[in-house]
């Protein structure tokens, strides 16, 4: 794959045989140029896309009616393939070439590690799934050709000769159904899913497979030509620079930018603790109720709180104030908050230093990034407490036994996110969410919304100044973007400034 500062204009035959049919195994690499900020976007979006596949078959049933309402959405919100067009327009080519090329890609991320190469398999594995069990059968067929996967189909005299066997041993067939449908003699040991589950008729060596299920035999070829093509990656050498931005997507935030303040103002500081109750994350709960209590935080929590306040609308005047009087209260005196604390929240405000527009804590980097100590606060309290703890926080907010079941399961599948999405859907007597939760700004606004009847914040005010340039520059109104890093580098800078004494 070439990559180039710009993208070169493509001119490709509407039957181009790459991308012939909207479902492939990914065999062939792309060879064609791209720039730069199209493998970053098709990065993201094919990230997004698989992160959506994890969180739905937690939290659904796979292959069941929501699930596969939910992902088909989530597939054309993106613009992958899903289904076969009637006619191979180019809007068409340009979703199979996005699949293809975005597939690639991750290959470099999650081939690192056998832990990011598990992962990377299974989401791929289950959207594999989904496409193919939503295909016509011509189109199936016409898949199992192109990929050479053509297994001998049963004659009729063979159907109806070994009927009764192939009736006991599938589910709702009858004599109608199998002579209607194809039957695929494989080998046996290409289909030891389906032998080991009891689910196909045995003879001579050979499985008798109905129709719909040589998706499992489909899906045992696609994952051992991807576990294959992960190790080959790994073995690969590539660019440095590059080869860091592919890493980094393994644990990228993909949604919102939140340190663009659309809300800013709209908070008063009087609103603080009733919003901390009934519209803040469990983790900025924590935090607040801390620094209540206390009158104090150290700097991992002023940090990861400090950020999530100026992301909900609190102006630089506001955080002052804010931080100011919460410490005075303890053993900070106003002098010592103005020499010590004081220029370190300007610096977040991007006011001092460099002057860097600072970006809140999206849930992954709060998961994995500066674990809490003896003393700490920060964090998140699905990820670093104690279950038993955890269970107790629950109870005292008064969550049903049978919710805090189902959220210390999902702590305990490492479903943090997912937990803490739970734990919304609970909060707010909802029983789905309708979003996936991927940063503590993110669960605010969305409870907020809810709680305000699907209407933003009250208090309206201009946009920033910046913000309104940028859009009119564009031509169009502000939209979120992806934010795939976190200024690693600028944040280490800003910590300095928080470092207790």
């Amino acid at each position: 794959m070439q990559f180039t500062g710009r993208r070169r204009k493509l001119t490709v035959h509407p039957q181009n045989e790459l991308y012939g049919h909207c479902l492939q195994l990914y065999g062939q690499p792309p060879l064609e140029n791209i720039s730069l900020s199209e493998f970053e976007t098709f990065a993201v979006e094919r990230l997004k896309l698989l992160k959506t596949v994890e969180n739905l078959g937690v939290s659904f049933v796979k292959m069941s009616e929501q699930y596969s309402k939910k992902l088909h959405a989530e597939i054309s919100g993106l613009n992958f393939p899903f289904r076969p067009e009637s006619l191979f327009v180019d809007r068409e080519y340009e979703k199979r070439r996005k699949d293809h090329i975005s597939h690639f890609i991750l290959r470099l991320a999650y081939c690192q590690t056998e832990d990011l190469r598990r992962w990377f398999i299974q989401q791929e594995m289950d959207l594999f799934r989904h496409r193919f069990t939503d295909l016509l059968p011509k189109y199936k067929t016409e898949f199992l050709h192109r990929n050479n996967l053509k297994y001998d189909t049963m004659s009729l005299e063979e159907k109806k000769k070994l009927s009764d066997q192939l009736i006991n041993s599938s589910y709702g067939l009858s004599g109608a159904t199998i002579v209607e449908q194809d039957f695929y003699k494989v080998p046996f040991q290409d289909a030891l899913d389906l032998v080991r589950t009891r689910k196909v008729f045995l003879q001579g060596g050979y499985a008798y497979i109905p129709h719909q299920d040589i998706v499992t035999i489909v899906l045992n070829d696609f994952r051992t030509r991807l576990s294959k093509a992960l190790a080959v990656s790994r073995l690969s050498s590539f660019l440095s620079q590059l080869f860091r931005f592919v890493l980094c997507c393994s644990h990228a935030y993909v949604g919102q930018d939140y340190s663009i303040q659309k809300n800013i103002g709209k908070v008063s500081l009087e609103q603080i603790d009733a919003l901390s109750a009934k519209s803040f994350p469990l983790c900025m709960r924590q935090l607040h109720k801390a620094l209540r209590d206390s009158h104090h935080l150290r700097h991992g929590g002023r940090m990861q709180y400090g950020l999530f306040l100026k992301g909900i609308g609190l102006t630089l005047e506001q955080a002052l104030q804010f931080w100011r009087s919460e410490f005075i209260r303890g053993k900070v005196d106003a002098d010592k908050f103005d020499k010590a604390y004081a220029y370190s929240i300007r610096h977040m405000f991007g006011k001092e230093g460099k002057r860097t527009d600072y970006t809140p804590y999206s849930c992954m980097k709060v998961i994995l990034s500066n674990p809490p100590s003896q003393g700490d606060y920060h964090g998140c309290p699905f990820r670093h407490s104690d279950p038993e703890l955890l269970k107790q926080k629950l109870q005292s907010y008064k969550l049903s036994p049978s919710g805090i079941i189902q959220i210390l399961d999902l702590v305990k599948g490492m479903h943090y996110q997912l937990a803490c999405q739970k734990y919304f859907e609970l909060t707010h007597n909802i029983e789905d969410a309708g979003f996936s939760l991927n940063h503590p700004n993110q669960y605010f606004m969305e409870s907020q919304k809810l709680l305000s009847g699907g209407k933003d914040i009250k208090k309206e005010v201009e946009m920033p100044q910046k913000v309104q340039e940028n859009a009119a520059a564009n031509g169009a109104s502000v939209q979120p973007q992806p934010n795939t890093t976190q200024a690693e580098e600028e944040m280490g800078d800003l910590d300095s400034y928080f470092l207790d004494e």
